[in-house]
């Protein structure tokens, strides 16, 4: 499983670097934050020690479906829901729709952090 890395920058230092990438005056160099965040509170609040330890339930014990999930945390599917969108959203989870199931697949569980 891959290493996600994260920049933490603040919101118009991200916005010009989008522009600036969407204008072709800048590439990102291989290794750079694919993710950001406005603030180290903002990622601690995705990246908590909580939804840490459910991207590792993912990741080893592979559950079918998301009540699967919450027969092995002890969370209740709706919350469960909630959070994984969230999760997916950045990009370290995957929510795989399979019949009436959704599976989820952990992206990453290491994570590598670049503040400026």
């Amino acid at each position: 499983m891959k290493k996600i890395v994260i920049g933490i920058l603040p919101q118009e230092k991200i916005r010009q670097r989008m522009l600036a990438i969407a204008k072709g005056e800048y590439k990102p160099r291989r290794g750079e934050p694919k993710v950001w965040f406005t603030s180290m509170k903002s990622l601690a609040e995705v990246l908590s020690d909580k939804n840490r330890a459910l991207l590792n339930v993912i990741a080893e014990r592979k559950p079918d479906s998301l009540q699967d999930l919450a027969k092995l945390t002890g969370r209740q599917a709706s919350n469960l829901s909630r959070t994984l969108k969230t999760l997916e959203s950045y990009g370290f989870v995957e929510l795989k729709k399979d019949n009436k199931k959704i599976k989820p697949v952990a992206k990453a569980t290491q994570f590598e952090i670049q503040a400026a």
